[in-house]
């Protein structure tokens, strides 16, 4: 995405010119709205990177497509009463801390309905997966990057092609978005045997340097919740 500064101004053709102190102050004027216009456009442009197009073999290939082949709406399930209560209250946490980004109850809802399952189903820490959406794109649901990445988790759209049906359109879809955002960062974990730190940066495209991973896990920690 491009920064524009606003267009400046025109005279109408009438119009007196002006000289000197007050022309050289309407100048600054301008050049003052000029970098704030900019400075604007450049804090709604998200600060992703992008996931680097690397072979899979074949077994991680199906094991991948099979793990987003599966669209059945996010129905979360418990094993008993108390974890079905410790889930209401960490919805009931988490709506009220995203109320800014997200004012329509029923939206978050939806929203943290599914990270929560698609979290919990790729095997990932719910806080986690919130900051990194928070840093990748600051819960904007048709957000895009300089570089193509699309959506909440900033997926980039040649994963559609290796491991989907090829239809990037679909990344601006909540649920498929979170639901390839989860399975890609689970098995960028998985390739680095765990580590956070690498993790995160391979799902940047910004293998070994700090400031990604840096930003994920310093978003985490606003989303943590203590039952």
């Amino acid at each position: 995405m491009t920064s524009f500064a606003p267009p400046l101004h025109q005279p109408a053709p009438d119009a007196v010119p002006v000289t000197g102190a007050v022309e050289i102050s309407r100048r600054k004027c301008l050049q003052s709205l000029s970098v704030l216009g900019s400075s604007l456009l450049f804090s709604e442009q998200v600060s992703a990177g992008a996931q680097i197009e690397e072979p899979l073999i074949d077994s991680v290939r199906t094991a991948l497509s099979s793990a987003i082949a599966n669209q059945a709406p996010p129905v979360p399930e418990f094993r008993d009463t108390e974890s079905r209560l410790a889930y209401l209250r960490w919805l009931g946490a988490m709506s009220e801390r995203l109320k800014k980004k997200k004012p329509e109850w029923q939206i978050r809802k939806e929203f943290l309905q599914t990270v929560w399952y698609e979290s919990r189903r790729g095997g990932l820490d719910v806080a986690l997966v919130l900051g990194l959406i928070q840093v990748e794109s600051n819960f904007r649901k048709f957000a895009v990057s300089r570089v193509g990445a699309r959506g909440y988790m900033q997926v980039m759209p040649f994963w559609t092609r290796v491991i989907g049906d090829g239809d990037a359109g679909k990344l601006f879809h909540m649920q498929t978005n979170l639901r390839f955002g989860c399975v890609i960062l689970r098995h960028y974990l998985d390739r680095e045997k765990g580590d956070l730190f690498m993790g995160l940066g391979r799902y940047n495209g910004s293998r070994g340097k700090a400031a990604y991973p840096d930003a994920v896990l310093g978003a985490r920690k606003q989303w943590e919740f203590t039952p």
